[in-house]
């Protein structure tokens, strides 16, 4: 068994199939440590920004309620507005027809 190997690193085919298979060993455990590095840096950002996410969810939410009763005020303002206009309006009549009536 050892012989086939000695044989096969002696030959340029060996030669060229060892080295690729130390590349794809390299690759590997170049791959596996670059993600477990990453795992570990990024996984506590994430974890942050998704607790971010969350409480500015909730935010959101907060801010959509606020502009409904807000809307819903406006509204009732705008109500009160247009019952004041028609009662201003009434009241320049009547004054109107109080000024002609004493000239």
């Amino acid at each position: 068994m050892t012989l086939l190997f000695i044989q096969l690193a002696q030959t340029i085919t060996g030669a060229v199939i060892t080295i690729v298979a130390l590349l794809l060993v390299a690759v590997i455990i170049g791959y596996l440590t670059a993600w477990f590095y990453a795992k570990s840096v990024y996984t506590p950002v994430i974890n942050g920004l998704e607790a971010d996410k969350t409480e500015l969810n909730k935010q959101v939410t907060g801010l959509k309620d606020d502009k409904g009763n807000l809307i819903a005020r406006v509204e009732k303002l705008n109500d009160k507005i247009s019952i004041l206009e028609e009662e201003s309006a009434q009241k320049d009549k009547e004054i109107k027809k109080l000024k002609k009536s004493k000239k």
